[in-house]
């Protein structure tokens, strides 16, 4: 999952027609002309230059492109195959980046033979063609192919830095690496750090090890959190352990941790946000335990620990559980009088720094299903259906407990066919295993997953939420009354606007029926607080639209 950062005002998507401009109180947004090349979705905005827009394109399983746009019409200057130079070897496209308006393909290679597993990178012309000078980031031992691991990677607020980890399974010796690269916008290694975690799992009950998230920040340092759990059988109490690590620039990079231990209480993900003011936020879901030690497997509420970024010092964690309010809006109330608790299939969206220190998190319901593999080689496929329902919206002080909560209605799904889903991509067993959300694959994209979920929107201490919802829908805010939308040629733009206490309006367009505008929350870039790229259908045209506040 990736944090959403949007400062907006006065923001609403009302009845927008084939204009070439359209403006609402602060906030205009202009259209591109139409992109009538049919070589490639655009899967992700990557960014922007002085005279140029980039955009990835997807078409089929695996064929990328480069696409180029005019800065000022948004039309599309060139759409260029990403040919990758193999070098003697097959390489897999892995993403393409841009630092400091320098554009790269990341790509990868497995070498069989010396088990090694390399990450190089390719910088593009302004043109969109490929140099050919290679940069070798990578080339991690690894024990055989199917645990070679994957790379995951996360760019500094001020997109001149690339953080690049690795992680894979040694399954031999029941151990975990990961390792840890900070490179600049002209492929220089800043940092690297290697680790390797073991454990014997035999003496332990439910033992878990999630390597949960990673970030850096605009002072070039490092923050990783690791999450450890298990059960104590002869203390009978569940034992979770964080361990946040830290490689600050000012420090050489010398390794720093702390451990926070939570006693009875099992917790299930942990997000991390690193702050304006100087603290790292560790957010996420915990579960109850029985009295023999065991997870209940419910979810229980939403916790927080803030970390100083200079002493690493932790506060008091805070346990915030979910109110009976937000249990009967979608449990309903007989299931949550008789202390019904929700499933743990919800993942954390979206966290929001508010103005007074505070943040705000929106919880979704995420599910994912993975059907039957049909066919044989290149012609096999495996429908994949994602299911992305109400949001949570939790709203927690500086101090860490909660404020205000409250629910956004909302049923969506897309169904999408992929050869490249690896669900253990990473080499997971039951014991180790790296957060699912630290990386959201392209080759998903561009079939309609791009479609579901939604925007958040921070401005003035208020939360706005914007997504796609069936015309039917219009008005309606109840869990019970919600029709689900699939096909997203019949849908709207809709507005869930809260205010500072928490209280939340639905704003709908007044001609949802003939008037279109299909927006892609998946597909968007925030180029300042005050403009955006965007990638929408107006009139089942595609469109890039620039956004300006």
């Amino acid at each position: 999952m990736k944090k959403i950062f949007i400062a907006c005002s006065a923001i609403f998507l009302l009845s927008i027609g084939a204009k070439a401009q359209y403006k609402i109180e602060d906030l205009s947004i202009n259209y591109g002309e139409e992109i009538t090349e049919d070589k490639g979705k655009i899967v992700k905005i990557i960014g922007e230059t002085k005279s140029k827009i980039f955009a990835l394109g997807l078409k089929g399983k695996k064929n990328y492109f480069l696409k180029v746009f005019e800065v000022n019409s948004m039309k599309m200057l060139s759409n260029n195959p990403i040919e990758i130079p193999e070098d003697g070897k097959e390489m897999d496209f892995e993403d393409v980046v841009m630092l400091n308006n320098k554009i790269y393909l990341l790509a990868s290679v497995y070498n069989r033979k010396e088990k090694t597993f390399t990450l190089d990178a390719f910088e593009f012309t302004e043109n969109g063609m490929l140099k050919p000078k290679m940069y070798k980031l990578f080339e991690s031992v690894v024990e055989r192919s199917s645990l070679k691991g994957s790379f995951y990677f996360k760019s500094n607020n001020s997109n001149n830095k690339l953080l690049i980890m690795h992680t894979a399974l040694f399954d031999k010796e029941d151990a975990m690496k990961f390792e840890l690269k900070l490179v600049d916008d002209n492929m220089n290694v800043l940092c690297f750090k290697e680790d390797k975690v073991s454990y014997d799992e035999s003496n332990f009950k439910d033992y878990q090890f999630l390597i949960s998230d990673f970030d850096v920040d605009n002072n070039d340092n490092i923050f990783m959190v690791i999450n450890e759990g298990y059960r104590d059988k002869s203390k009978k109490e569940k034992v979770e352990n964080f361990f946040l690590y830290g490689f600050k620039k000012i420090n050489q990079y010398k390794k720093e941790t702390t451990k926070i231990n939570v006693i009875d209480k099992e917790i299930i993900n942990c997000n991390m946000l690193i702050t304006n003011q100087d603290e790292i936020k560790l957010v996420g879901f915990y579960s109850g335990v029985s009295a023999s030690g065991r997870a209940d497997r419910e979810l229980k509420g939403l916790y927080n620990a803030s970390v100083s970024i200079n002493n690493l010092a932790t506060k008091d964690i805070k346990f915030n559980e979910f109110d009976y309010a937000t249990k009967v809006k979608i449990l309903g109330e007989r299931k949550a009088k008789g202390g019904k608790e929700l499933n743990p299939i919800y993942e954390i969206q979206s966290i929001i720094e508010k103005n007074d220190g505070g943040i705000i998190v929106l919880s979704e319901y995420s599910t994912v299903f993975v059907g039957r593999t049909t066919g044989f080689g290149p012609l096999s496929s495996t429908p994949i259906t994602y299911d992305k329902k109400e949001i949570i919206v939790n709203s927690l002080k500086k101090d860490g407990t909660l404020e205000w909560s409250n629910v956004v209605g909302k049923e969506q799904r897309a169904v999408v066919s992929s050869v490249s889903f690896n669900i253990g991509a990473f080499g997971a067993t039951s014991a180790f295993a790296v957060a699912a959300n630290l990386s959201i694959s392209l080759g998903t994209m561009g079939s309609g997953r791009e479609y579901i979920s939604a925007i958040p929107i921070y401005s003035n201490g208020e939360l706005s939420i914007l997504f796609n919802d069936h015309r039917k829908n219009k008005g309606v805010t109840s869990l019970d009354d919600i029709k689900s939308i699939s096909n997203f040629s019949n849908g709207m733009p809709t507005l869930y606007r809260f205010d500072s206490n928490g209280n939340v309006v639905r704003k709908d367009p007044e001609d949802a029926l003939r008037n279109e505008l299909i927006i892609r929350p998946g597909v968007f870039y925030r180029k300042t607080d005050k403009e955006y790229i965007l990638f929408i259908s107006n009139e089942k045209k595609d469109k890039l639209a620039r956004l300006f506040i």
